[in-house]
């Protein structure tokens, strides 16, 4: 039995796998998963039902359980409003730097070879999609029993 809240296989497996640097793509239900990861890059599809399951309840669970190194958002074309999803994960991820690329650069950062793993949620916010960038475990963080 796990102690750990992290618990789907999948993304356990795809995470234990996963280096310094390596990068996690949490996506919206909009974003093209089919075409738009790494070629190596383990899916998973929790995407039962629109808005069942949105982006910031997996970083939430997910930031419990890596560390990261920096982020990316996925953001609107010049002149649109930054949505209420993008300073939410700021303030998640704070004091991590979270940088901006638009809709194409961000589809060719998730197609790169360091993409270890894309969950797919039904998160039905435009521009709710998320590049974590794995970082490094601290000194004296590891735990025994």
């Amino acid at each position: 039995m796990l102690l750990t809240e992290l618990l789907h296989p999948g993304i356990l497996q795809a995470l234990a796998g996963a280096g310094h640097g390596a990068r996690v793509l949490l996506a919206d239900g909009h974003y093209p998963a089919s075409t738009a990861t790494g070629a190596r890059a383990r899916t998973v599809h929790l995407n039962l039902a629109p808005g069942l399951l949105d982006v910031t309840t997996v970083l939430d669970v997910l930031l419990r359980a890596v560390p990261v190194e920096s982020a990316h958002v996925m953001v609107p074309p010049e002149g649109e409003p930054e949505p209420p999803a993008i300073a939410e994960y700021r303030s998640k991820l704070a004091p991590a730097p979270v940088g901006t690329l638009d809709r194409f650069a961000f589809y060719d950062a998730a197609r790169s070879p360091d993409l270890a793993l894309a969950v797919v949620t039904a998160d039905t916010r435009t521009y709710a999609n998320l590049l974590l960038t794995i970082g490094v475990r601290a000194e004296g963080t590891l735990t025994s029993r």
